[in-house]
């Protein structure tokens, strides 16, 4: 277990890194779930089943959303935050769906872990092809670019187009692509959204996923951004933790 003198150093960086009003944002973000899990025996269980990473996703999430109601309806694959914090950690590229969600995110990827951050529309073309989407075909051209991302490790976000999700799934179940490290699938809308969802569900990728009709840019941007922070205050804390502590820390997800 961690002394307490890293516990303490573990908050000095927090504090450090977090604005006053986000952190007391998050106290009472947790105050809400708390009660919310003293009148809802089945959203206790739920609540305790999260692991701290989880929990950060969970909290930044609402911060972003202002809808606590959202925490009913967010899903973690098992293991899917250790993974995306570890593979951010390595430098991973971050590509996003729209250039509002790279906005979104590369504001903390610069003061955190570095990570180059991309929109697929950077590689779309001017006008939509037929049949499909401006996101869905970058995402198809984003992918068969050699230069997207060394080692081809990417953390995906998406956060409007279920279409380029999509096309995604698609070219990883063909083995054209390797599998993404995560992917945050949060489309929103009403044409596609919950079918691409369902479709990322059984995927087997790691995947923290909205479901219905809920979802964007600032939702899929702040579930990054709480594990850049996390990579962030892991990498701070770490020289000052021994072996012990460091196997520890794996296995809760950081």
């Amino acid at each position: 277990m961690a002394t307490l003198e890293q516990c303490c150093l573990g908050l000095t960086h927090a504090a450090a890194m977090d604005h006053p009003i986000f952190s007391e944002s998050i106290r009472r973000i947790r105050l809400l779930l708390q009660e919310q899990a003293c009148r809802d025996p089945a959203f206790a269980v739920r609540l305790q089943g999260l692991d701290r990473l989880e929990r950060d996703v969970l909290e930044r999430c609402i911060h972003s959303s202002g809808d606590p109601g959202i925490a009913k309806d967010l899903a973690f694959s098992a293991g899917c935050c250790a993974a995306g914090l570890r593979a951010l950690q390595a430098g991973a590229t971050i590509l996003t769906d729209t250039a509002m969600a790279a906005a979104a995110v590369a504001p903390m990827a610069r003061r955190t872990c570095g990570n180059p951050v991309h929109s697929v529309l950077e590689w779309a073309p001017l006008q939509a092809p037929p049949g499909s989407t401006r996101a869905a075909a970058g995402m198809a051209s984003a992918l068969a670019a050699g230069d997207l991302s060394p080692g081809r490790v990417l953390v995906v976000l998406i956060g409007s187009a279920p279409t380029a999700l999509e096309v995604l799934l698609e070219q990883v179940a063909a083995a054209a692509e390797p599998p993404p490290a995560l992917v945050i699938g949060m489309p929103v809308g009403f044409v596609g959204v919950e079918e691409s969802k369902r479709h990322l569900a059984r995927s087997g990728l790691p995947q923290i996923r909205l479901e219905g009709s809920r979802g964007g840019a600032a939702l899929a941007a702040a579930a990054c951004n709480a594990l850049l922070r996390a990579a962030a205050l892991q990498a701070a804390t770490v020289p000052f933790m021994d072996v012990a502590d460091r196997g520890e820390a794996g296995s809760a997800g950081g």
